[in-house]
């Protein structure tokens, strides 16, 4: 187990690395004007249909249905179990994108009614997200058959697909746009081709595992095939609750300015980067044990679980939030500020990225607070303070983006996440599934302090710091950062609210027991 975690790891870090440098290339290129607008919104059609029927909502209930299969009954019966969902993902997904295609104005009414004012920003949101939209098919087929090879214990080629997306979206954009309209053209293109490519890796990685798919079969409604989509339901509408507030966010923002929607899109990248590392690695990791401890009546270990859980989650996205706040600016200026994408757009991203971090803590929170239900087998009450949320999010939205633009946006955001994960603590609170115990009550107040005095070295520093010359900006962002880790830690040492000498024990249990 411990190679394929190195081996995802390693290929999921490497991506993000490459995604950073992915956006950065686009925002020297495209900046934040309306080209750039329409192109995220042409790339986050087809990524929200893709949240919705791939990835997650089908991986967690395909691959333990394929694995089983394949432990159970061999190969054989397993492949067949993979052929007929993938047999009956093309037909859905090709008659999915089919009426996508023919219905685009339409639906870019729904997604992004505010263009419509604009004809010609209009009709190029229409054109690119045509090119975009097949790459739901190719991605979600992908997802299939990374599944099909995570269940045969084959984890590289799946790991290492998604790096083929930035990769041929760089280099579309430097290739392609002499060839076509605009380089958001070439971008659109790059995004489909990466979707068969990365589809040809996944096909080829498994025919080399013994396992040569074959898609074009009559689909099969066989029992089997009926159980995996009756465990996707719940998937399907958890992410579809996220990826409604997505959509809010993205019909509002087109309403505003030009460059409304790519500073929401370069922030929330930023945003997003601890958030995967802290949030998901935590309520990856917890749920299964949560789950075991549940089942097992172990209650008091249960609250011990989910109290360190959020002890450590706090540990780490307190500093990162107060980090992201106040270095805002410094970020934004390092990442992106080149070629077209300019100070005034560096300063409208950063300001998208300080709103987006006050809601950090409250993302992670509630990746720890919904396995507590889950666990419990209640999959309906964080669906419902989802949609609870979904609807705050939008009435905060059309009253904050009146004062405050796309910051509003951001905002509104943050704060229905707040709203989210401090219901969900408290139905689990009322119904004593959750007990912050005195260990926690005591730490995060002094991990408050210890951040709060990390903010104002950072403040401090930045002003000495920034501007700094083009050639600099690496370093002077690498000594903000390192001055804000060392002064987080040693308050926090000092403050009782970490005992350094206990993570240091932790650690080397861990490389003991892995020894």
């Amino acid at each position: 187990m411990l190679k394929g975690v190195l081996t995802v790891g390693g290929w999921t870090m490497a991506s993000r690395v490459l995604g950073f440098a992915r956006d950065m290339f686009i925002a020297a290129r495209l900046g934040a004007g309306p080209m750039a607008d329409c192109f995220f919104v042409a790339l986050k059609l087809p990524n929200l249909f893709r949240r919705l029927f791939g990835e997650g909502a089908f991986n967690a209930a395909f691959v333990p249905a394929f694995a089983g299969t394949l432990a159970v009954q061999g190969p054989r019966v397993a492949q067949q179990l993979a052929e007929r969902m993938a047999a009956l993902m093309t037909l859905w997904l090709s008659l999915l994108v089919g009426i996508g295609l023919l219905t685009m104005p339409q639906l870019m009414q729904v997604l992004a009614p505010g263009f419509s004012d604009d004809p010609a920003k209009f009709q190029l949101a229409i054109e690119l997200t045509r090119i975009t939209f097949p790459y739901l098919l190719l991605i979600c087929l992908t997802a299939l058959v990374s599944g099909v090879l995570n269940g045969l214990d084959r984890f590289a080629a799946a790991a290492a697909a998604p790096i083929f997306f930035n990769l041929l979206s760089m280099a579309s954009l430097l290739v392609l746009t002499p060839y076509v309209a605009t380089p958001a053209h070439a971008l659109a293109w790059g995004v489909t081709v990466s979707g068969a490519v990365q589809l040809g890796l996944v096909l080829w990685a498994c025919a080399r595992a013994g396992m040569a798919l074959h898609f074009l079969r009559l689909p099969s409604l066989a029992p089997e095939v009926r159980q995996v989509l009756r465990r996707m339901i719940p998937g399907i509408i958890g992410a579809g609750v996220t990826q409604l507030n997505l959509a809010v966010d993205v019909i509002i923002a087109s309403f505003l300015p030009a460059g409304a929607v790519s500073y929401l899109y370069y922030a929330d990248r930023v945003g997003q980067l601890p958030l995967g590392v802290i949030g998901a690695a935590v309520g990856t990791a917890m749920l299964p044990l949560l789950s075991r401890q549940v089942r097992s009546g172990e209650s008091l270990s249960a609250h011990r679980t989910m109290n360190r859980a959020a002890e450590l989650s706090l540990l780490l996205c307190l500093p990162a939030a107060v980090g992201q706040a106040v270095a805002a600016g410094p970020i934004v200026i390092v990442l992106f500020q080149r070629g077209v994408f300019g100070l005034a757009e560096a300063e409208a991203t950063a300001a998208a990225l300080a709103a987006y971090a006050i809601g950090l803590p409250a993302y992670v929170l509630v990746k720890i607070f919904a396995p507590g239900f889950f666990a419990r087998g209640d999959t309906a009450t964080p669906v419902k303070v989802g949609f609870a949320a979904v609807a705050l999010n939008l009435a905060l939205n059309l009253v904050l983006t009146q004062w405050l633009s796309h910051v509003g946006v951001a905002l509104a955001t943050a704060l229905s996440a707040w709203f989210n994960a401090v219901a969900l603590g408290a139905l689990l609170w009322r119904q004593g599934h959750f007990l912050p115990d005195r260990r926690l009550r005591q730490r995060v107040p002094r991990l408050l302090l210890a951040s709060a005095a990390m903010g104002l070295v950072l403040w401090g520093m930045e002003s000495l710091l920034f501007p700094a010359g083009p050639g600099f900006r690496f370093a002077a962002l690498a000594a903000l950062i390192l001055s804000g880790c060392l002064t987080y830690f040693a308050a926090a040492h000092l403050l009782k609210a970490v005992n350094l000498l206990e993570v240091k024990g932790m650690l080397l249990r861990r490389r003991r027991k892995k020894a």
